[in-house]
């Protein structure tokens, strides 16, 4: 039995693991017919997604083979425990990259998958999904599945942020997405509130690939939402700084033990904004990155989840179509409440339908940040916000949400009943039993 965390830390129990060491081999065998299966990679989803309390979790780390690559097309077939890491080092020297990254690359094909991530050009490309060309499905019967748009298309959509309960995921066929070199051009605007951040938002969408905003959520007033915008484009032209771009990176720094919660208060927090918003004193600024900072900026602080305590903490994300006022009356609630975290991320989802049954985005603003975990008070703010977001008709991402009732994610995320007949009977997770609605 392992002791298993999922990245918020806020879950501890006994978890057994067993690998996956072939994909062509049929899943371990469960202790009982009570038990259930559920596949885990890397273990960076925030909440109980990724666990299965009481039953095994089958592990894909031992599934790290590239299968196939078309240097002309750049199809990539590889197995589901190969992690988006792994396939920038193999592919950025090549001219390719990954079509959409989330903001970490310690995760894996399978769960980039099972969890349809998306990214900073969610409005130019859509979720990790509309890239997947295929993937082979093992259901616990000892079946394999070839899923497609084509073949098994009812499976491939359920599959496509299906959370891993449609069967184990063992290899799929990606686009990647062909650029120059490993470098960015990237533009930094300051900008003073939510206001400003809308304009920004709609013109860097047809200027730039990738768009994103840092936002200071404790700031109030005429300054809530300010922020840093930081808007990039793979850059056309070789660059070099004297280093080797294509060399694997390690965290330079390592969070070594688990912080007091007395660290992590609205003083701590609001000494950090302004520190973070004022390392940009010019409104707008030019850089070339190397792609590590500029995609995956705490990636360089290996196990930065300690820094929240042994308390743990929720990340929230949430997304609600284009309405601006209900957007404003969310982030208010957040500041009234003197929670948010030290990174807090907004962005305008685009237009392009995900694929997946349960895919979380939507066109219109997505929210994202962290809250230490102080109990019963930030459960009530939580389940605040989660009203807030139903009443704008708009939905919470499961693969970070650690306490959404079985109410509010069947309202999130009302193709849920269409989902369930593509559940494969012996697969579980700890989510899901506590969002299960009821019929």
């Amino acid at each position: 039995m392992a002791q298993d965390f999922a990245w918020g830390r806020l879950f501890q129990w006994p978890q057994a693991m067993n690998p996956l060491t072939d994909r062509n081999n049929a899943l371990p065998k469960l202790e009982s017919a009570q038990q259930s299966y559920l596949a885990h990679g890397l273990g960076r989803s925030y909440g109980d997604s990724c666990l299965n309390k009481d039953g095994l979790l089958v592990s894909s780390k031992q599934l790290q083979q590239f299968i196939a690559f078309d240097p002309t097309t750049g199809i990539l077939e590889a197995e589901a425990g190969v992690s988006l890491k792994a396939i920038l080092e193999f592919a950025v020297p090549r001219g390719w990259f990954l079509p959409v990254t989330p903001g970490t690359k310690y995760v894996t094909l399978g769960g980039a998958i099972a969890n349809d991530v998306h990214g900073k050009n969610h409005h130019s490309a859509g979720t990790f999904g509309c890239h997947v060309h295929s993937f082979s499905l093992l259901r616990s019967d000892g079946e394999h599945f070839q899923c497609s748009p084509h073949e098994h298309s009812d499976f491939f959509k359920a599959t496509i942020g299906g959370l891993g309960l449609t069967g184990f995921i063992t290899s799929a066929k990606l686009a990647l997405k062909k650029i120059t070199g490993p470098w960015m051009d990237v533009d930094s605007f300051r900008y003073t509130n939510f206001d400003e951040f809308c304009a920004l938002s709609t013109k860097a969408a047809k200027e730039y690939e990738y768009t994103v905003a840092w936002v200071d959520a404790l700031a109030q007033g005429d300054s809530l939402g300010q922020g840093l915008f930081l808007a990039a484009n793979h850059r056309q032209l070789p660059y070099s700084n004297g280093t080797d771009p294509y060399k694997p990176t390690k965290p330079k720094l390592s969070i070594p033990f688990e912080f007091p919660n007395i660290a992590l208060n609205a003083l701590s927090i609001k000494a950090f904004n302004f520190a973070y918003i004022n390392q940009q004193r010019v409104p707008y600024k030019q850089s070339v990155q190397h792609f590590n900072p500029y995609f995956y900026p705490l990636d360089g602080i290996g196990t930065w989840n300690k820094i929240y305590g042994r308390r743990g903490f929720y990340q929230y994300q949430c997304a609600i179509p284009p309405n601006k006022e209900a957007m404003r009356a969310i982030m208010q609630t957040i500041a009234n409440a003197s929670s948010g975290s030290f990174l807090t991320v907004l962005k305008e989802f685009g237009d392009i339908q995900s694929p997946g049954l349960l895919s979380f985005p939507l066109p219109g603003f997505t929210f994202a940040l962290d809250f230490p975990n102080k109990g019963e008070k930030t459960l009530a703010l939580l389940n605040r916000l989660d009203q807030m977001v139903l009443d704008a008709q708009g939905r919470v991402y499961p693969a970070k949400d650690a306490r959404m009732s079985p109410d509010a994610f069947a309202a999130f995320f009302p193709q849920w009943q269409a989902f369930t007949q593509f559940i494969d009977p012996a697969f579980s997770s700890s989510f899901w039993r506590r969002v299960q609605p009821t019929l």
